[in-house]
């Protein structure tokens, strides 16, 4: 847990706002007599929003952060704080994103949109194309989600359906510089994916799309299929975009926490994607191989993934991936002795959820039954939060003000 929490500490968006904003980059426009507008969106919102306020002194006097309920801590000067629904949009989504849009009227080529991005933006900032309703979204979005899709497919999709996604927000800028913050929560920080790049030229095309509606047989009526037939720009002129933290460093950090504890380590990969079950199965399977071969690593080790798996939801329990990954691995792992697995979401949040992953070792599974509870029934059924929360292997931190991919490690050995 102590490597886990150290890794996201040094993921928290502070620093990386503030490095981003050590050169200045309004000055110019200050100068001539331009103001800045702030304009943040995700879970990680609230904490960029506050260290971009601190760091110019005083030069934001506007603006609009747009977070995940609960994920707000407190106001910040003049800037409007909304909370809203995530990871399906609500009323309150349309709300804050108007406010937002509202404070782009009437900048001129002088003015900068400090635009603050981070995972969850998707869901966050929404203004549905004409003809488009929220009820649209919602569903496609649940679809895409139950469907087992990816996140570079399902913002493929939502951006489509969007006035604001796939460059568009950049576009009613008109005149003004955007500056966009990204901190990136999708692999391999496609700029056009992450939050579903509101501010950033558009990769995908048409055909991509209508192929992820056949790939996951998608219900979509007549009208949005038009929609989403609408290109998206692929150029932008008024855009400048620095790239935060990421999973790389969420990694790179569990690994010299753990390193300082004494383990050897193995940074596995930053691009795990597959299904969470799948992916606990792998984990358990290095587990195995550690404790009968010595290999890869000779324990004590600790061996680190990280990525963003995904969930085919069949059941109708309560849990998230980095909880189904955690269960998948109990099973694999069952009576091996000094031997751990915890998978968590950065964020602090696992799916609908208030927690934001799972640990477990050899005995969970034993524990499980002992408590009358079928383990491999419960993970069929994707009830994954109940499991764990019954023999309280939940890991809950709480939201953690950031939010890039998820994290796992496995230790073997020594890990009182």
């Amino acid at each position: 847990m102590k490597v886990a929490l150290e890794a996201i500490d040094a993921v928290l968006p502070e620093n990386a706002v503030k490095k981003a904003l050590e050169s200045d980059p309004f000055k110019e426009r200050v100068s001539l007599g331009g103001k800045i507008v702030l304009v943040a969106i995700g879970k990680a919102a609230w904490r960029m929003a506050k260290a971009a306020f601190d760091s110019l002194n005083g030069l934001i006097t506007d603006g609009v952060v747009i977070t995940k309920y609960g994920h707000s801590m407190g106001e910040i000067g003049g800037v409007e704080i909304c909370e809203a629904g995530h990871p399906v949009p609500d009323e309150n989504t349309l709300k804050g994103t108007e406010k937002a849009l509202k404070k782009l009227r009437g900048l001129s080529e002088r003015d900068t949109v400090l635009f603050l991005v981070s995972g969850g933006g998707s869901a966050l900032f929404e203004k549905p194309k004409e003809g488009v309703t929220l009820e649209d979204i919602a569903d496609v979005t649940g679809q895409l989600l139950a469907s087992g899709a990816g996140i570079v497919e399902i913002n493929m999709i939502r951006k489509r359906l969007s006035a604001v996604k796939g460059g568009r927000f950049a576009c009613l800028a008109g005149k003004a510089h955007v500056f966009a913050v990204v901190l990136s929560d999708v692999l391999g920080d496609r700029l056009d994916s992450i939050a579903s790049g509101p501010a950033y030229p558009d990769a995908t095309t048409v055909k991509d799309a209508l192929r992820v509606i056949r790939k996951y047989g998608l219900s979509l009526r007549p009208q949005l299929l038009d929609t989403l037939r609408e290109e998206t720009p692929k150029e932008l002129s008024n855009v400048t975009t620095v790239v935060t933290g990421s999973v790389k460093t969420l990694c790179t950090a569990a690994s010299e926490a753990a390193s300082k504890l004494g383990y050897k380590t193995l940074l596995l990969s930053t691009t795990l994607d597959c299904e969470a079950r799948e992916a606990g199965a792998f984990i358990a399977s290095i587990a195995r191989e550690v404790n009968s071969t010595k290999n890869p690593l000779k324990p004590p080790c600790a061996i680190i993934t990280g990525g963003e798996t995904v969930v085919h939801v069949k059941g109708k329990g309560k849990g998230g991936r980095n909880q189904e990954l955690a269960l998948s691995s109990a099973l694999g792992i069952r009576g091996l002795d000094r031997t751990v697995v915890i998978s968590v979401g950065s964020d602090g949040t696992d799916g609908p959820t208030d927690a934001a992953g799972g640990l477990v070792d050899g005995s969970t599974i034993a524990v499980l039954e002992e408590l009358g509870l079928d383990a491999e029934a419960l993970l069929e059924d994707n009830d994954t939060y109940n499991a764990l929360d019954a023999c309280g292997c939940l890991v809950r931190t709480g939201p953690t003000g950031t939010n890039v991919n998820d994290l796992t490690i496995l230790l073997c050995g020594d890990w009182s």
